[in-house]
């Protein structure tokens, strides 16, 4: 294990990961981040290509990630995760979405939520609560507005004037 930290418009991003693998990504303060040493040692030199995607991502010039990544978590955990990794680029789901897909109260798929491993990868910050509102966000909730603005077409897309 080691870990790299980038720069990024919402703060320092700590990716921890084995090999090329990304296995976290972390926000400064983030809820569910672990115990640092567990990350391994630092090199900002590793993961050369999670950090040129997120770069784009950034940029407005990528709106998926290939890199490879692994996350740990209890069955029910990745079932949620694999769910959000459907919510397209730019659209949101509800909690209470997500908890009919996996059979389970949207309170459950919160906790789930709140502890994905891969924030950004796995786009947990698409998850809003009823009519859009948004609620809790491992990275806080600026960083979810700032994330969700940054995915939101140009207004003259959206058939606006501003």
């Amino acid at each position: 294990m080691n870990h790299a930290v980038t720069d990024s418009p919402i703060g320092p991003l700590t990716l921890v990961g084995d090999g090329d693998v990304v296995t976290g990504l972390y926000f400064p303060h983030h809820w569910t981040r672990p115990d640092r040493s567990a990350f391994g040692p630092r090199d900002d030199s590793a993961f050369p290509e999670a950090v040129h995607q997120l770069k784009e991502y950034f940029a407005g010039q990528r709106t998926e990630f290939d890199v490879p990544t692994r996350a740990e978590g209890s069955d029910f955990q990745r079932a949620v995760w694999a769910e959000i990794a459907k919510i397209p680029y730019g659209s949101t789901a509800t909690y209470g979405d997500l908890a009919r897909s996996v059979g389970a109260l949207p309170h459950e798929v919160g906790a789930a939520v709140g502890q994905n491993p891969l924030s950004i990868f796995v786009a947990c910050h698409r998850v809003v609560g009823k009519n859009g509102k948004l609620t809790g966000y491992a990275g806080g909730v600026p960083r979810k507005e700032f994330l969700l603005d940054l995915e939101r077409p140009p207004a003259s897309e959206r058939g606006q004037l501003w």
